[in-house]
């Protein structure tokens, strides 16, 4: 199989503790059920939503640099796949920017889709989101000052 061929199955997650708060993002990407792809990022102080969209947006990018041909994304977070869809309108102006990057980098791809997936189905993007925004918690010691 070339990577012009390549499909992957995309779980990506966004986790703010607070709105906003503190957030992460999980990427978790297989092709033919095997992992190939696991980040965690922290990403600093951002709403819920829009760390969903920034997880997506890094996933996508990864697979853009991975040279994939076709994606099949995941998400336990129903708004943004909906917006995604088109289901839903984007009425919070600040995620406006983050949905249009999306959209782009979806249509980058032979074939892109997106489907909501409950967040037991999405457990290793979710802990790895989670996991990020607890590393930086221990780091910056009692509140959030660094040590």
């Amino acid at each position: 199989m070339t990577t012009a061929d390549l499909q992957v199955r995309l779980f990506t997650d966004g986790a703010a503790k607070g709105n906003p708060g503190p957030a992460g993002i999980g990427i978790w990407m297989e092709c033919d059920g095997v992992a190939i792809q696991e980040i965690g990022e922290y990403i600093g102080e951002t709403t819920n939503n829009a760390a969903e969209y920034k997880a997506l947006i890094r996933g996508l990018k990864l697979a853009q640099e991975l040279g994939v041909a076709r994606v099949d994304a995941f998400s336990d977070s129903e708004l943004m796949v909906r917006q995604l869809n088109g289901i839903y309108r984007v009425k919070t102006p600040a995620l406006k920017p983050l949905y249009d990057e999306a959209r782009k980098l979806g249509r980058s791809f032979d074939a892109f889709q997106i489907q909501h997936v409950p967040r037991s189905e999405n457990h290793e993007a979710d802990w790895l989101a989670n996991l990020e925004i607890q590393e930086e918690r221990l780091a910056s010691g009692p509140g959030g000052r660094a040590h």
